[in-house]
């Protein structure tokens, strides 16, 4: 194969950092900008943002299978850790974790990009 194809071909099986980024601090900032911490409105939040952060990562029409988790969290002086691990191809699979916040919570997205 010539050195172009090999670059094509890569690009196209290479998990999309930069772009899952995107995707997923704009679907935050649609869903929850402008809101202030409310319990009962936490699932139909999270609910949201990871039903658009899949929506729009299926349009990249990428070769991945997609993990995606959503995190959110009162800002009230409380501790919160969090942690991933996994075992995959590294030249294939990927992972993206963005941490947004506002005045009064906390959201943690992480997705996965297993390739197919």
């Amino acid at each position: 194969m010539d050195e172009n194809l090999n670059s094509i071909l890569s690009e196209e099986t290479t998990f999309p950092v930069d772009d899952v980024s995107k995707i997923i601090k704009s679907a935050v900032e649609e869903v929850i900008e402008r809101n202030t911490y409310q319990h009962s409105k936490v699932k139909q939040w999270s609910d949201k943002i990871i039903e658009q952060i899949l929506t729009n990562l299926k349009e990249l029409n990428k070769p991945f299978k997609y993990i995606a988790t959503c995190v959110i969290m009162q800002k009230n002086g409380a501790g919160f850790h969090t942690a991933s691990s996994c075992y995959w191809d590294n030249t294939t699979d990927g992972s993206c974790t963005v941490r947004w916040e506002n005045k009064s919570m906390y959201c943690i997205v992480s997705v996965f990009g297993l390739g197919i």
